[in-house]
């Protein structure tokens, strides 16, 4: 699947708006009071839909909890968490194939240092897209690292590949 329109001259061109040619993820983070059963009555809603939490990192702040999800339909999923009431921001992370190498979070990290990318938050991803190990990252400049990414060779995980029927 290619994640973004070859352009003329050969090379990979990203839209600098979000749409089906940005190979981004949307992570959504909820802030929920800290107390028990909190996080089963979030993910509880999502039971009876199609949509599957594929990634999750939950930070604890004393009296409440930043949960941040990435899940396989996120239109869907956000309409989910809206109707619950729930407080959220939307954020744009990359979605990247752990390369077949002893060290593939040093080939991640060195390609993101070298453009001067750093990284912000980082997760694994639960479902395996094509087989693979894959992490979310949160960047400081998500086109320059989508850019760098792809110009070293990385595989991107879209939106799409966090889908089982598509």
């Amino acid at each position: 699947m290619s994640l973004g329109n070859a352009d003329e001259g050969g090379g990979i061109g990203f839209a600098t708006a979000r749409g089906r040619n940005w190979p981004t993820l949307r992570q959504f983070t909820v802030f929920l009071e800290n107390r028990v059963g909190q996080l089963l009555e979030v993910v509880r809603r999502f039971d009876g839909s199609r949509v599957r939490i594929v990634a999750l990192s939950i930070n604890d702040s004393g009296e409440c909890a930043f949960v941040r999800f990435l899940v396989s339909h996120p239109e869907q999923g956000r309409e989910i968490l809206e109707r619950a009431g729930l407080a959220l921001i939307e954020s744009d992370l990359i979605g990247v194939e752990l390369p077949d190498d002893d060290q593939p979070l040093l080939r991640i990290c060195t390609a993101l240092l070298q453009a001067e990318v750093n990284i912000i938050q980082a997760y694994p991803i639960l479902v395996r897209p094509r087989g693979r190990p894959a992490v979310a990252l949160m960047v400081d400049n998500t086109e320059m690292g989508l850019e760098t990414l792809s110009a070293k060779g990385f595989t991107m995980i879209s939106e799409a590949d966090l889908d089982e029927d598509g």
